[in-house]
């Protein structure tokens, strides 16, 4: 980036800060937003020109991801029109085509001229980088969307743009392609109403991968938005089918019913009745927290800073976690819940079982990136944790049941994460005296990690067949045998030395946990080979469970596969072929005539080693499937769906969920 961009842009935010109005530590955070928001107060920091050119700058990628970003970019700032307390409703529609609209009841962009530019303040703000309304502090004085870069990056990427503006009475119109006008701002119609319409289609010559949006990808981050910003009413509609979809979100409880929607989703057991809130204002910078514990044994910790979701964490998270721990020592000394000899919980122990929403606005937020995943303002730690921290210390002191059950969840985890140590520990021990790998386990010549691979195969009859046609160079085969444990309904100390799960571990070198090491790793693919049933599904399921939970960087790293085993077999005199579903089979039978033999393979085991060869071990023919993480809290939560006590929730995402089972997409 030039230079000299970089040192307008400190400029002008720096003659911002100087303007700021002082707040005393009593001033609410919304009475310093004013109601002057026109042409004067769009300042320009820099032209639009390397959009196009580098999108993954601004939009994170051009896959999914980068797409869906898009309507974020537009849905935030609407949302910061509610923060401004100017906007009560939000309508995102999803057309056909796939073309985007969002239409808010703010006060709609500014459309007189604006003097920096010679041009209508609609015009600059969607053609211009780092133009907009929320460096002076007059416009927005808490914003998602600091960087004003947003619409303009949305229209630069969009194979056309349009935009209406209902304001003074009147409804402004503006067309663009590919960030380029194609007329003037121009009045077609009278009005009563306030707001901006936006729409738009994405450009294929950006979106290369696709351009298709995913209702459920949009419905998580609007439902988000809804909890974060209690009383706001988002709703999202698909019209592209005929049976048209539609969601109103709009929760008064705000971010207490958010935790208690993670709780209910994941079928998880609440230990408390209602969730713990609380909050806090100095100045400028507002604090919300809202937290729920249950009786699983994972934690869920979701952060925001002025809506935004800060997945990689920040200075508010730290104020949080400090404080949390913090108050649990303190009330376990106080009341002897820990004895002298005890040592103090840690971190991990009180948030075992935890789901938490930590939510801040502050008028200059500082973000890492366009995409903002983490909060860098350090004069936030200090107003989160002593919230937090004389809160909930509150809470403990009035409410003394509820913080007696919370304590102890903490103290079992604490004390399970010492016997998992002595575990670890034992365990070292056995695996350097012994120095070996399992006795199940079939290994490959090569010792290569970047040529082997090891298939982890349901039974010792299919792992015979295995054995006897794999490529003896690079293919290792490990058996599996009995109920492996579900990790999900376990504690650390139950999974570590597990006699199940130990043979993995051990074939694996990787150790796991607090241990993993993934440059230890002796092969380069894991595939997970089960049979095409129920039984199989779950086997796939449980491992795949157990290394999310306890080997997740195996999965990051693209190192885990699923095998896909044929469910048929379809001979004609002397040729065969291979079916994988119902429908390949039926294409297959019409193809090749009258005459044919069918066989159905109800197992692995049924396979002789030439066939397991031919379908589902040879490297030039087989068929895999590489199992990623592509959204890691979406996965998180299918995992404590799929593997939890609660049957209800798991009917549930079955029922909604079916149609992926005939391909064994897991």
């Amino acid at each position: 980036m030039d230079e000299n961009i970089i040192k307008t842009e400190e400029e002008l935010l720096e003659e911002a800060k100087e303007n700021e109005v002082v707040l005393d530590e009593n001033t609410e955070i919304d009475t310093v937003v004013t109601e002057k928001y026109d042409a004067s107060a769009i300042q320009v920091l820099e032209g639009l020109e390397a959009v196009r050119k580098r999108p993954g700058m601004y939009i994170g990628s051009t896959g999914p991801k980068g797409l869906h970003h898009l309507v974020y970019e537009i849905v935030d700032n609407s949302i910061d029109e509610a923060l401004a307390g100017f906007c009560t409703d939000i309508q995102v529609e999803i057309l056909p085509g796939d073309v985007i609209t969002v239409r808010d009841n703010g006060r709609g962009i500014p459309v007189g001229i604006n003097e920096q530019q010679g041009l209508p303040a609609v015009t600059v703000v969607l053609t211009v980088l780092h133009a907009g309304g929320k460096f002076g502090g007059s416009g927005y004085k808490v914003s998602g969307g600091l960087h004003g870069v947003g619409s303009s990056v949305v229209n630069a990427l969009s194979e056309w743009f349009e935009v209406e503006v209902s304001q003074d009475g009147h409804v402004h119109y503006q067309r663009f392609e590919r960030g380029n006008p194609t007329c003037d701002l121009k009045v077609i119609g009278d009005t009563e109403e306030t707001g901006t319409l936006i729409r738009f289609k994405a450009d294929p010559e950006i979106f290369t991968e696709t351009t298709v949006y995913e209702f459920e990808t949009l419905e998580r981050r609007l439902r988000e938005q809804a909890f974060l910003n209690a009383g706001l009413s988002i709703s999202l509609t698909d019209k592209r089918d005929v049976d048209e979809v539609k969601e109103v979100y709009c929760f008064e409880g705000g971010i207490s019913s958010f935790v208690e929607f993670e709780t209910n989703k994941r079928g998880l057991k609440a230990l408390h009745e209602n969730p713990i809130h609380f909050s806090a204002v100095s100045g400028d910078r507002e604090a919300n927290i809202a937290l729920m514990y249950n009786d699983s044994y994972n934690e869920l910790l979701l952060s925001f800073a002025n809506n935004v979701r800060t997945i990689d964490g920040g200075t508010h998270e730290n104020g949080f976690k400090t404080a949390l721990t913090r108050v649990f020592n303190e009330y376990g000394r106080k009341y002897k819940l820990l004895k002298d000899n005890d040592k103090n919980l840690s971190g991990d122990d009180v948030r075992e079982g935890l789901t938490a929403v930590i939510s801040v606005k502050l008028t200059e937020a500082q973000f890492e990136g366009q995409t903002k995943g983490k909060l860098g303002n350090t004069d936030i730690t200090p107003l989160v944790s002593k919230c937090v921290y004389e809160k909930l210390s509150t809470y403990f002191e009035e409410n003394p049941s509820e913080a007696k059950v919370i304590f102890n969840k903490a103290l079992d985890a604490s004390r399970a994460r010492e016997a998992a140590r002595k575990a670890r520990d034992s365990a070292r021990k056995s695996v350097l005296k012994s120095n070996s790998l399992p006795g199940k386990l079939a290994d490959c010549i090569d010792k290569d990690a970047t040529k082997t691979e090891i298939y982890i195969v349901e039974g010792d009859s299919a792992g015979g067949s295995a054995k006897a046609g794999r490529d003896r160079m690079i293919q290792a085969i490990l058996p599996l045998w009995g109920k492996m444990l579900n990790v999900e309904k376990a504690r650390v100390d139950k999974v570590i030395g597990n006699d199940k799960l130990t043979p993995v571990v051990l074939a694996l070198g990787t150790g796991l946990g607090e241990d993993f090491d993934i440059s230890k790793l002796r092969y380069d693919k894991i595939i997970i080979m089960a049979d095409a049933d129920v039984d199989g599904a779950h086997i796939r399921t449980l491992l795949l469970t157990f290394f999310f939970r306890y080997m997740p960087e195996l999965i990051k790293q693209g190192h885990v596969y699923l095998a896909q085993p044929p469910l048929y077999r379809i001979s004609k005199g002397q040729k065969h072929q291979y079916a994988y579903s119902d429908e390949e089979r039926d294409k297959i039978i019409a193809e090749v005539g009258t005459g044919v033999s069918i066989q159905r393979y109800k197992g692995l085991g049924e396979m002789d080693p030439e066939q397991l060869w031919d379908t589902t071990m040879n490297p030039e023919t087989r068929l895999m499937l590489r199992v990623t993480v592509e959204d890691a809290e979406k996965a998180d939560e299918t995992f404590s769906i799929l593997m939890g006590d609660q049957v209800e929730p798991r009917r549930e995402f079955i029922e909604k969920n079916a149609k992926y089972v005939k391909n064994l997409d897991i």
